[in-house]
């Protein structure tokens, strides 16, 4: 088909049968996901994955708790007890929190801000694309020779030196899951930059865009860090160099400096989203305007800054000199500054609120709640003496866990519950919806909170087997894990694919009274095609003038 690309957007040329009628409605068919470049199916798509992933993920983290539900070797060896921790962390950092958020990002940023599309839709295709054959590659690793990495998901030299042939296949998955972040990145800060609506300006936008802009920053700086690292850890592996092995003169501890200094701010990567989900659930149900805005946008980012500078924290006992100690104790501890920002804001905003509890502000709450415990844990984790005792502990699996699952996954939640109806035209059942809520936080707790005992008394993180004396704490946790687990499976059967299939009362074009922004001036569902000429905002760019 010779075809001439139109300023439109239409492929016009000599066979009208293969026209794309992308203007007229959504296309059909198995083509319509394989080729799509609607930002909605792109985002839909990305958020189906990241749940296969969290499915996947969450397996193998029963499997972990099913070992640990009592003392000595149950159901499998310690060497295949460290492909499960290994491949549990990779899969639920890198191909669940990560990609749902760029679901999120590409559901809604441009429905915030008023733009067609995102501004590369094909790239949007690939970045998207590229994830599978890693996801692949990384769950299939358990079948090579050796089976999967049981390296950690930190990926520590010298064990990644030591590993068979699937940690070649994860470090070549991780530079592809790498590459399609930047893509994402880049694609996300030139939509911010460049496509906003007339009249909105930076600091009149959305808080959710705010910081999916600086996350994206994050991603670009960061990313291609990891990249280094995992190639350092590939070259000694099959070229003969000794980056990281002592025998050759290199250093392990090197790895980790450089490692960290990509994974402390993908911490933030990974939360700094959901803090902007929260920041538009809150206002809603309290039906005020978020307290201190400009506040919020300063926090973001002071914390995407200082996220730079703290990374050594994760390396105190690594014999580090004490000056070094302190500078990164010191700089941990400012970091949880603009945290502490965002929180009172979040309060702030309650404060003598009209207050509903519908699920979305559930789960906010429940994520303020959860996630400021998880902050004060690894405030304790800053002191460097202190962290001296509990590191390597279920202490700090029961902290990193207070603030990914009930950090990250619970404002995921909300804002499924808050979006959801926006996306699929239909509303989700309150009931079932309070359910999953109350549920998954009983049960998270049952499962996390017994693992600061544990850590307090000195039980290792990473271990198949442990002494009689924490058999009690071990056999609760592993309880609430399961019934965790089965809530999330509820949640998909009994919420999530009823309104996929438009099952439900229809939804309102704002179903919350108190929401603002314009993704709350189109129709629900949202229309394919949505702000084809850029809408004429209100001075609070928050409401489209007729």
């Amino acid at each position: 088909m010779s075809a001439v690309l139109h300023p439109g957007g239409h492929a016009h040329g000599n066979d009208h049968a293969h026209d794309h009628d992308d203007h007229h409605g959504a296309p059909h068919g198995w083509r319509r996901w394989v080729f799509a470049t609607n930002h909605k199916d792109i985002g839909t798509l990305y958020l189906l994955f990241a749940f296969t992933m969290l499915m996947i993920g969450g397996v193998l983290a029963l499997l972990i708790r099913a070992e640990l539900f009592q003392p000595g070797l149950q159901f499998v060896n310690p060497e295949l007890f460290n492909q499960f921790t290994t491949m549990h962390g990779l899969i639920m950092v890198f191909g669940a929190i990560m990609p749902a958020f760029v679901g999120f990002a590409n559901w809604m940023i441009p429905l915030q801000i008023g733009a067609a599309d995102m501004a590369f839709a094909r790239m949007n295709n690939f970045s998207f694309w590229l994830m599978i054959p890693a996801a692949i590659m990384l769950v299939t690793s358990f079948f090579m020779p050796g089976g999967a990495p049981a390296a950690g998901w930190t990926l520590y030299a010298p064990l990644t030196l030591q590993m068979g042939p699937s940690m070649d296949a994860g470090i070549f998955a991780m530079h592809i899951l790498g590459a399609s972040s930047i893509m994402g990145s880049i694609n996300i800060i030139v939509t911010i930059l460049n496509m906003r609506a007339p009249r909105m300006t930076l600091m009149k936008m959305p808080m959710f865009c705010w910081t999916w802009l600086i996350t994206a920053y994050l991603l670009i700086a960061v990313m291609p860090v990891l990249a280094g690292a995992i190639t350092m850890t590939l070259t000694d592996r099959h070229f003969g160099t000794s980056f990281f092995n002592p025998a050759g003169g290199g250093d392990p501890i090197m790895y980790q400096h450089i490692f960290w200094f990509f994974g402390h701010p993908e911490v933030y990567i990974m939360i700094l989203p959901a803090f902007g989900i929260v920041s538009h659930v809150v206002p809603a149900f309290a039906r005020k305007k978020l307290f201190g805005y400009s506040s919020m946008v300063y926090a973001t980012s002071s914390i995407a800054i200082l996220s730079f500078i703290v990374w050594a924290h994760h390396m105190y006992t690594t014999g580090m000199p004490l000056t070094g100690q302190l500078f990164f104790m010191y700089a941990t501890m400012l970091i949880s500054v603009p945290t502490g920002v965002k929180v009172f804001n979040w309060i702030a905003t309650m404060w003598r609120g009209s207050m509903t509890f519908e699920t979305p502000m559930l789960w906010a709450v429940g994520f303020i709640f959860v996630f400021s415990m998880g902050g004060f844990t690894g405030l304790i984790l800053s002191m460097a003496p202190i962290d001296i005792q509990l590191q390597d502990t279920y202490y700090v699996v029961a902290h990193f866990h207070y603030v990914l699952v009930a950090g990250s996954l619970f404002a995921m939640f909300s804002g499924v519950y808050y979006w959801g109806p926006k996306w699929t035209g239909v509303m989700y059942s309150e009931t079932r919806g309070k359910i999953h809520f109350w549920g998954s936080l009983i049960a998270f707790n049952v499962t996390f909170f017994p693992m600061h005992f544990l850590g307090l008394a000195g039980m290792p993180r990473r271990y198949a087997d442990y002494p009689m004396q924490f058999t009690d704490f071990n056999a609760i946790a592993s309880v609430g894990a399961f019934a965790f687990g089965l809530l999330q499976v509820y949640f998909f059967f009994a919420v999530a694919l009823p309104m996929m299939m438009g099952k439900g009362e229809k939804a309102p074009q704002k179903p919350w009274d108190g929401a603002e922004g314009l993704e709350w001036e189109v129709p629900s569902p949202a229309p394919f095609h949505t702000f084809e000429t850029p809408p004429n905002l209100d001075a609070s760019a928050s409401r489209i003038v007729p």
